[in-house]
């Protein structure tokens, strides 16, 4: 039974009003989300309200488990910052904690204290104690976390070298020995007969479930001569994987190909393909492109549909000023607002934070895009299909005859989807895209470069965001240190006293990180919002660094000087931001360094 719990007063309001006053949902939100409710009812299911929130990505799980904890009078426990007894943990089977969703965190005077997810759990609560003996004190925490613990804690999910090695170990020793050449040989039935053997299955469901666990974006099967490679990209940065025999390459990448729809005979040309797939009670979208390669066919899967997290701007990291230039800018009624940056910089998830924040009944949000990364319950989202002529141009003049308040544009390639986006916006709709360029200035240039009319783009363009991904530094590992004055210097920060150090952190590595040192990602970004003396530099052709020179003058903090607060908050690193930021800008533009280290923004993906 549980005893002397933690003294939390609970709360009997309603679970909508506690949401309301401790996240950023509102009324509307919440009138959506019972919407979405009883649709889910009438097609048999039950969704509690705040796991219909999390979908709509309004809240996140540590919303939820904060929330329910007041109702209820639990404290919350976030299992990433206490330490947890591995003996506590023995004294319950395996099986009882992944059933009840709990963890013992620790075992003092007869008293284990229990984190557990459902707070209304009380077979849990009294099966433990009959168990163990001991009265329980449960606290609530979020089902992710507790489930990352138990698999890091078995070796599942987060190692799945086992699980491979004892796939290749049963896999049909005539398979193991194909060559490459060889391979290419082996007809239609008996290459889909060797996808269909159990190794070759549980073999690629292993990789698969390897990457999601490891959070990563992207999973590599290269076939190589003497090997077949896997590495899967987290955080940006490619990692390798457990190295597979050269002879399974062909089995495994047949395999991929048939779930992911996509044509087995065909390995000469190029093929896109997509499946979905449920682990841990979430929902993946995987994208797959095959590539022919001198050694056979190279497969990569992006893993989409990861992080639901990212329900506001707020979890981006923008600095307090940016985060309110950019809120206001996605508030007006109408203008195209441009996100740039090379691929990979996560501009798409800028765009969905920003169309999750405006999402509410009273809009109708149309998305157009290439294809879809994540599915947004409200909003109407349509993938373009060349083959059958919808491209992001010939789309989006279908879009202005649904009465649309906001349209998402994926990418502005060329000269007709620049000219219809600035025209939509220019015809009272708010309008949201990409395009790829170096920096915020880049952006009339490009537009330029474009064909696109000087006074099209003076007159829609409303703002432009540039932005990067930089590792945050793992928390549980990273080191202070004191850096030199020549470090610095090459941040552009320049102390007042020669003599003068500042703090800074390097990674280290550990198990929470995997090794690497660094854990999630968050965004550097510089942000131009478009002034009358803008307007007329674009207007006379000025070039992106004349344009560039008046939006300091006008307050815009450059992207180099944006992560070295962050670097001077602790958020991230030198090397990191070396890596990915040209920070040698902070030393030629004109515009002043922060002085002072700028309050550390959420840790989080993006």
């Amino acid at each position: 039974m549980a005893k002397d719990r933690p003294l939390t007063r609970c709360d009997p309001r309603p679970i909508g009003a506690i949401l309301r006053e401790n996240t950023g949902v509102s009324r509307s939100h919440i009138e959506r989300a019972l919407e979405v409710q009883r649709q889910s009812r009438q097609a048999g299911k039950n969704d509690p309200i705040c796991d219909v929130l999390i979908r709509l990505q309004w809240i996140t799980e540590e919303d939820k488990a904060k929330c329910l904890g007041k109702q209820w009078g639990l404290p919350y426990v976030n299992l990433d910052e206490v330490e947890v007894d591995k003996n506590a943990i023995a004294m319950v089977p395996e099986h009882l904690l992944r059933e009840h969703k709990v963890l013992p965190l620790r075992v003092e005077n007869n008293r284990m204290t229990l984190a557990i997810v459902d707070p209304l759990n009380v077979r849990a609560v009294d099966e433990l104690h009959i168990v163990t003996g001991c009265e329980v004190v449960p606290l609530i925490t979020t089902e992710d976390s507790l489930t990352e613990y138990l698999n890091r804690l078995t070796g599942e999910g987060t190692s799945a070298e086992h699980i491979i090695a004892d796939a290749t170990k049963d896999l049909p020793d005539a398979q193991l020995e194909v060559t490459s050449g060889q391979a290419d040989n082996l007809s239609i039935k008996e290459l889909t007969s060797a996808t269909e053997e159990e190794p070759v299955i549980r073999l690629v469901n292993a990789i698969i479930a390897r990457g999601i666990s490891a959070s990563a974006s992207d999973i590599h099967v290269q076939p190589e001569r003497e090997k077949t490679r896997v590495r899967y990209r987290v955080d940006g940065v490619l990692h390798d994987g457990p190295a597979l025999p050269s002879g399974v390459a062909r089995p495994v990448i047949s395999r991929i190909k048939v779930i992911s729809r996509m044509d087995i005979a065909e390995k000469r040309i190029p093929q896109d393909g997509r499946l979905s797939l449920r682990s841990n009670g979430r929902d993946y979208d995987l994208r797959v492109s095959s590539l022919p390669s001198v050694h056979g066919e190279k497969v990569v899967l992006r893993i989409a549909g990861q992080d639901s997290s990212l329900g506001s701007t707020a979890n981006l990291g923008f600095s307090s000023d940016d985060r309110k230039r950019f809120e206001q800018l996605i508030a007006r009624p109408y203008g195209l607002i441009l996100v740039t940056g090379p691929t990979g910089s996560g501009k798409s998830t800028t765009l969905y934070a920003a169309l999750n924040q405006l999402n509410s009944p009273e809009k109708n949000i149309v998305t157009i895009e290439d294809p879809i990364e994540q599915r947004i319950a409200g909003l109407t989202q349509i993938e373009i299909n060349r083959r059958a002529g919808l491209t992001f141009a010939s789309v989006l003049r279908s879009v202005l005859r649904q009465d649309p308040d906001i349209a998402m544009v994926g990418e502005i390639r060329d000269h007709e989807t620049a000219m219809l986006a600035g025209e939509t916006s220019l015809t009272g709709h708010l309008v949201l895209s990409t395009l790829h360029t170096n920096d915020a200035a880049g952006a009339f240039t490009r537009l330029l470069d474009m064909e696109v009319e000087p006074f099209l783009g003076a007159s829609s363009v409303i703002g432009v965001l540039a932005q990067r991904l930089v590792r945050v530094v793992c928390p549980k590992c990273r080191q202070e240190y004191e850096a030199s004055a020549l470090a610095l210097k090459r941040l552009g920060f320049s102390p007042k006293d020669a003599g003068e150090t500042v703090k800074l952190y390097r990674a280290n590595g550990c198990g929470h990180c995997t090794g690497t040192g660094y854990k999630g990602r968050i965004g550097v970004f510089e942000l131009i919002v478009v002034t009358e003396e803008l307007k007329q530099l674009v207007l006379q052709r000025q070039p992106a660094g004349v344009i560039r020179t008046k939006a300091l003058e006008q307050g815009m903090t450059i992207m180099a000087h944006d992560v070295v607060s962050k670097i001077l908050c602790g958020t991230t690193t030198v090397e990191e931001a070396l890596r990915v930021i040209d920070i040698e800008q902070a030393n030629t533009s004109n515009a002043e360094p922060p002085a002072e280290p700028a309050p550390a923004p959420a840790a989080r993906d993006t």
